[in-house]
């Protein structure tokens, strides 16, 4: 008799295993059996069925009749789409080739991949090719990123990310060729930059929350000043300034003041807030986290901090977030890629959801920030750049060591409900931002408006 209980005990056991286990299989199956398909070799990169398309429904790749993956006829616009495509053989995993397989492959929960609706889906990405293409056409042989969004929307207009390569016709030995380093991460998503002087921004954030008479407060710039063990230089003595003037000539003496007055804890809160260590999903592809370490630095080396240089490491799609949340006085849309996905019979797959993000920026600051970006453009960069456009913007020239040139940085947004768009532009090594960022920014924000 206790033979019999104690088999029956591990039969039920085994049934009760069984059960958990199937229910364990059914529950991943229903959540996770699309990302199980983009991992299946037959239905990513060169085996991959289904087109994407831009926004506009321009065929950026597809599926030829033998059964190859082709692109784009011109082979600047495949470059230039490259990080936003794809590549055949897989190895950008954030391309919707591969990140997005699923969707083009037909896959479904009821007959697999195999769809009687036709071989593959359409899957239209929210970038515009043509900017993508003026993107890369401005920033010239320079390796960086350049995006702009619709912060009302979240819809990703230009995601351009360099190097890049044409991928009808991929370069041999990519590994081996410097040109090509770091070729197949999306600098976008994935890059982490020193921000140079558009950490200037939170600085003064801030400033606004924790210094009571920030606005009254007035500095003297000599071109140094000793901040503990540390000299901060400016290009030039900039004279006697408020925080307005000093954003415009971007002073690093001034703010390196604030940053050491302020403290490490206000500063972090300051980045935190605003987004600068938060990692974004963007169609469900996770960005790199911002980094800043300011709690162990001395009074000199957060001073440094404090105008964006020492370990101060952003994520160019968190700073685009920000920027759209400065323009919406608040908050702003999580930007997103995918606009939509249909089957061979234009039947919608899927409904496009706006995601927003919590508040990055207080009303007031928000408003203080977007007119000194906007005094930025009409007294030092050139409003005569963005002609017809209320433009807020703050460069950054970070310093990056070795005896390289800095790394070149323009973040801002339109002032235009109709034309709500945030944008930013970095470029690796390129030498100072008004001369090189300023004018790819222009160059794309011009075709985005239609005053080219």
């Amino acid at each position: 008799m206790k033979k019999i209980e104690k088999r029956s005990a591990v039969c039920l056991l085994l049934v009760a295993a069984l059960l958990l286990g199937t229910g364990f299989f059914a529950l991943r199956y229903l959540t996770s059996a699309g990302r199980w398909v983009a991992y299946f070799p037959t239905f990513s990169g060169q085996g991959s069925s289904g087109r994407v398309l831009d926004r506009d429904g321009d065929v950026l790749s597809y599926v030829n009749s033998e059964g190859e993956r082709v692109y784009y006829k011109n082979a600047a616009v495949r470059s230039a789409t490259l990080h936003a495509v794809g590549d055949a053989q897989g190895r950008i995993g954030t391309g919707a080739l591969t990140a997005f397989s699923d969707k083009l492959s037909g896959y479904n929960l009821f007959t697999g991949t195999y769809s009687p609706l036709g071989a593959g889906n359409d899957l239209y990405l929210t970038i515009d090719a043509r900017l993508n293409y003026e993107a890369q056409r401005a920033m010239g042989s320079h390796k960086g990123t350049v995006a702009v969004y619709n912060y009302e929307t979240g819809e990703v207009l230009c995601l351009y990310s360099a190097p890049t390569f044409d991928p009808a016709d991929p370069p041999e030995n990519v590994e081996d060729d410097p040109a090509y380093e770091g070729v197949y991460v999306n600098r976008f998503l994935g890059a982490l930059y020193p921000p140079g002087s558009v950490f200037k921004l939170a600085t003064l954030t801030a400033a606004m929350e924790n210094l009571p008479d920030w606005e009254e407060r007035t500095f003297t710039c000599t071109g140094s000043v000793q901040v503990g063990e540390e000299t901060v230089t400016c290009q030039r003595a900039h004279g006697e300034l408020d925080a307005k003037g000093a954003l415009a000539v971007s002073c690093n003496c001034f703010f390196a003041t604030w940053a050491a007055q302020l403290g490490p804890e206000a500063l972090t809160a300051a980045a935190e807030k605003a987004g600068l260590t938060a990692r974004y999903e963007v169609s469900g592809l996770p960005t790199a986290a911002g980094s800043f370490g300011l709690e162990t630095l001395s009074e000199g080396e957060l001073a440094w901090a404090g105008v964006g240089q020492m370990n101060d490491l952003v994520n160019p799609c968190a700073v685009l977030v920000w920027m759209g949340a400065i323009a919406r006085g608040g908050s702003a849309a999580v930007p997103q890629l995918v606009l939509k996905a249909e089957t061979a019979l234009d039947m919608p797959l899927n409904l496009y959801l706006k995601k927003r993000t919590g508040t990055l920026v207080e009303p007031a600051a928000a408003a203080v920030l977007a007119e000194y970006m906007a005094n930025n453009v009409t007294q030092t960069y050139g409003a005569g750049r963005f002609p017809g456009m209320d433009v807020c913007a703050k460069t950054g020239t970070a310093e990056v060591g070795g005896g390289k040139a800095p790394t070149a940085w323009l973040a801002g947004f339109l002032r235009d409900e109709d034309a709500p768009y945030a944008f930013v532009v970095v470029m690796e090594e390129a030498g100072t931002a008004a001369d090189v960022a300023v004018p790819v920014a222009a160059a794309v924000l011009k075709v985005l408006v239609g005053k080219e």
